[in-house]
């Protein structure tokens, strides 16, 4: 899962890139609106924790602008994504101000000071949301995964995984049974400024398959992979995600 994190204020920043990073997401962060614009318009993010006081504006301005983006054509997708899910923190604590906050589209509203593990559990409900899941647990055939508590089961038995298989298999497992390109999974799995080898989606796939089974995730030749909905589904018809 790909988060951008727009904030001003360095301590902070600081304090959520590891949180964040520590839970498995893949951040990148922005000081200013002119910079988060251009961010989510060349790299598809899962959500986006949006301050409100910035520099050079009005965060509500940024969600606002976002909310208004067309939405893409069948088998395609549109950056910025206009359904983005999206998490207001501010010091703003008024009611009016969090009326205000999603009322302009936010889905959650956090205020300042906030606690970091109370920022994960509220993106793993937005995500949940978004993904149509009311479940904590995402349920695949013999599979059980805690988003929260970073665990897989197969057949009632633990299964470890590293960090970047743990985001892998959630990417594909969320997106099913779309196919996801490698481009797209190295845009979810690795921020800007972390160092990515030309064959670290092959490898991660290698070692999902040998630690859950082969026939989880299937191989597109030339599109690239996806988890069937079901164990044991036939071969879709592919809309490739960039």
């Amino acid at each position: 899962m790909r988060v951008l994190v727009v904030e001003d204020d360095p301590g902070i920043t600081s304090g959520l890139l590891a949180s964040l990073r520590q839970a498995g997401y893949a951040v990148d962060s922005c000081a200013t609106l002119d910079t988060a614009w251009l961010a989510l318009a060349v790299e598809p993010f899962d959500v986006m924790l949006l301050d409100l006081g910035l520099p050079d504006g009005e965060g509500l301005d940024l969600l606002a602008r976002l909310r208004r983006q067309p939405a893409p054509a069948a088998g395609q997708e549109a950056l910025p994504r206009a359904d983005m899910p999206v998490l207001i923190m501010t010091a703003r604590d008024g009611v009016s101000d969090r009326i205000s906050g999603l009322d302009s589209g936010a889905d959650d509203y956090i205020v300042k000071p906030f606690d970091a593990n109370e920022v994960l559990a509220r993106l793993r409900a937005m995500l949940r949301r978004a993904g149509g899941r009311s479940k904590p647990v995402i349920e695949h055939g013999e599979l059980v995964i805690d988003p929260a508590a970073h665990t897989v089961l197969r057949a009632g038995e633990p299964v470890a995984l590293g960090g970047k298989e743990f985001a892998l298999l959630l990417t594909l497992l969320q997106a099913s049974p779309q196919v996801l390109s490698k481009a797209r999974l190295e845009s979810a799995l690795y921020g800007f400024d972390e160092s990515l080898e030309s064959n670290a989606i092959e490898v991660h796939i290698h070692h999902l398959r040998r630690k859950l089974g082969d026939s989880l995730i299937k191989t597109v030749r030339g599109v690239g992979y996806f988890v069937p909905q079901e164990a044991g589904a036939p071969l879709p018809s592919p809309v490739a995600r960039r």
